[in-house]
């Protein structure tokens, strides 16, 4: 008894103890927290988590380890949540990006049908659930782009990267000592920074951009005039070495305006006009004519999240910024836009995309903008991918991801898609290859021209360019020359074109049925399917040209053998009087009503049939008159 008393009074002091550092970690994670110093949360909730199961602090631990973009870890912690009690809302929705982040298309895909199901009308969780039910929409074509990464020394983060004079200007973070750096992830507050290219691809070491620009908390990203003369650059909201918080004590972002003087240092420094107290302001972005300025706000007013907003510049300075509107402007995010030409890049977590932020392209219309087009991978990963800068007049440039675990910068070089078109020529009769058939691709813009024989195989390839009009044809002596259009007008991604042909023999005399030419009962008229089915004997026409043709029409026996002549030459002149109007020279083309006086079955006058079998009698026919030799 004494034994066992002993050892309750020994274990007691150390529940005790083990209690109130539980609650001490509990307490000063949840602080770490509000304050938005994520790195020392993390370390308190995995120190409480470590002794007990708490919910709660799970979930904050994942918010915390998302924030820090260290998804393995916040993954980890959502699962622990999820294991106490399922996930359901927000929550579900969380841990659905989370793992979006990690390429678990599956499992992201459950979450967000779960925070579907608890609120329908949630906009974003509708747009990621329909993003990963369309995920292989954005690796259709992986060749467009190559990227490398952009190796700064001595930087823990770097992003933003823009071309400046003779170098790059980037926002940037370095390693701090510890208890000195940003709460958020314990690196030091950003800057912006500029280095030199190098030779053999490397860069200079990193420098603070010269001037008053870089303060005590964050500085950048940054944004330069055409002449180099002006910048708007993001900063936190501060004066000297303190920040300026709201009435929830959150400090917000804001835009500025600095100027170079004669020696290259920036300063004036000039707050924009429309920052907005309680809300953030930045990521600028400016046209090259200067006169458009675009930046990124959570003001009210906005569809959700960030929404992007421009300002046009007037004599008196800028004037009233107005939303890019609906089609730009989701309920999620729109961030980091930039300017290349008229096209606008941004970076975005609420249209449909691989996973995180993903980088975006829209071009100005008269009503607003085109709907955004995703870059799709390379450019985008599951990661956050943003900030692309298009080099001027260029395919290259640089873009800023979170794929290696960190922000990081990379250059990017764009491919021309592989455009291709192959197919067979066969034989209509035997259905054997054909060898020997010249293939012509016309390029319809230029006048220029590509031609190949096929060999025994009856195959055949060319290379197109994009934006092109083509026109594709095989002739053969004997045959019938054929002839299709191709375009490629539009298309940003590689795609190979198959056609086939078969080609059928040149027989003098010899009637070709002309599929599905109907008319409308005691009518000559060209109905609107006639009409595309005479558009396709048009182009056998215009193909071949040392060929005259008769186009006959024939009708079944009912009616008398007068009504029915008379109906099928109406009939036959109304069929060929389209196809001249279709560019058939008239001098190679005769029409010609055969009534009922060529049937092919049984059905007579008195004869019963079907109705199948009159209609194999209601017929239109080609067959070739003539061949007049090719000049040499």
């Amino acid at each position: 008894m004494q034994d066992t008393m002993k050892k309750l009074l020994l274990i007691l002091p150390v529940a005790l103890v083990l209690g109130s550092c539980t609650r001490y970690h509990l307490a000063s994670g949840d602080r770490a927290h509000d304050r938005m110093a994520y790195a020392q949360a993390t370390h308190h909730y995995e120190r409480a988590l470590g002794r007990i199961e708490d919910r709660d602090a799970a979930l904050r631990a994942a918010d915390a380890f998302q924030r820090q973009h260290q998804m393995g870890r916040a993954a980890q912690w959502f699962a622990h949540a999820e294991r106490i009690s399922e996930l359901r809302g927000h929550d579900a929705l969380r841990y659905g990006q989370v793992l979006q982040g990690l390429g678990r298309n599956e499992q992201a895909t459950l979450l967000f049908e779960r925070a579907l199901t608890d609120d329908p009308a949630d906009a974003i969780a509708l747009g990621l659930w329909q993003a990963a039910e369309r995920r292989q929409e954005f690796f259709v074509d992986t060749t467009l782009f190559t990227l490398d990464p952009l190796n700064i020394e001595g930087m823990t983060g770097v992003f933003a990267v823009v071309p400046h004079r003779d170098g790059i200007v980037f926002a940037g973070e370095r390693a701090a000592k510890a208890g000195r750096g940003n709460p958020w992830n314990g690196n030091s507050f950003i800057d912006l920074y500029t280095a030199k290219p190098l030779n053999g691809g490397a860069w200079s070491r990193p420098e603070p951009l010269p001037g008053t620009v870089n303060g005590r908390f964050h500085d950048g990203p940054a944004v330069f005039s055409t002449d180099g003369r002006e910048m708007y650059f993001t900063r936190s909201d501060y004066y000297k070495f303190r920040l300026n918080k709201d009435e929830g004590a959150t400090s917000h972002l804001k835009l500025f305006r600095a100027q170079r003087d004669p020696n290259g240092n920036w300063g004036e420094i000039h707050q924009f006009a429309y920052n907005t107290h309680g809300y953030s302001t930045g990521h600028a972005a400016m046209s090259t004519d200067g006169n458009t300025l675009y930046f990124v706000s959570d003001r009210p007013g906005g569809y959700g999240g960030t929404d992007i907003y421009r300002c046009q510049r007037l004599e008196e300075g800028w004037s009233e910024p107005v939303n890019l509107g609906p089609v730009v402007n989701t309920a999620g995010n729109e961030m980091f836009p930039t300017i290349s030409g008229d096209s606008l890049f941004f970076s975005s977590d609420g249209h449909p995309g691989i996973g995180g932020l993903d980088i975006f392209l829209t071009t100005p219309v008269a009503d607003g903008w085109t709907t955004p087009a995703n870059m799709n991978y390379p450019i985008n990963s599951t990661s956050d991918d943003f900030a692309l800068v298009m080099s001027p007049g260029g395919t290259d440039g640089y873009l800023s991801s979170d794929r290696s675990g960190r922000d990081k910068a990379y250059t990017f070089q764009g491919h021309e898609p592989t455009l291709v078109v192959h197919g067979i020529f066969l034989n209509d009769e035997t259905g054997e290859p054909m060898p020997d058939v010249e293939v012509r691709l016309l390029d319809l813009t230029t006048g220029e021209a590509m031609t190949m024989l096929t060999g025994p195989d009856g195959h055949y390839r060319f290379d197109m360019k994009k934006d092109s009009d083509y026109r594709l044809s095989g002739s053969k002596n004997g045959m019938f020359t054929e002839s299709r259009d191709i375009s490629t007008q539009g298309q940003r991604v590689s795609r190979t074109w198959t056609e086939n042909f078969e080609l059928k023999e040149v027989v003098i005399e010899k009637p070709i049925l002309v599929e599905n030419i109907y008319y409308d009962y005691d009518r000559w008229d060209i109905r609107a399917d006639a009409a595309a089915e005479l558009d396709k004997l048009a182009r056998i026409f215009i193909d071949n040209p040392n060929l005259s043709f008769e186009l006959s029409s024939h009708t079944d026996s009912r009616a008398s053998d007068l009504y029915n002549l008379v109906l099928s030459e109406a009939r036959a002149n109304s069929a060929v009087d389209y196809l001249i109007r279709k560019g058939v020279g008239p001098d190679r083309i005769v029409a010609k009503g055969y009534g009922e006086r060529r049937l092919v079955n049984h059905c007579r006058d008195g004869v019963e049939c079907t109705e199948e079998e009159h209609q194999a009698n209601r017929r239109t026919e080609f067959k070739v008159t003539k061949v007049t030799p090719s000049l040499p």
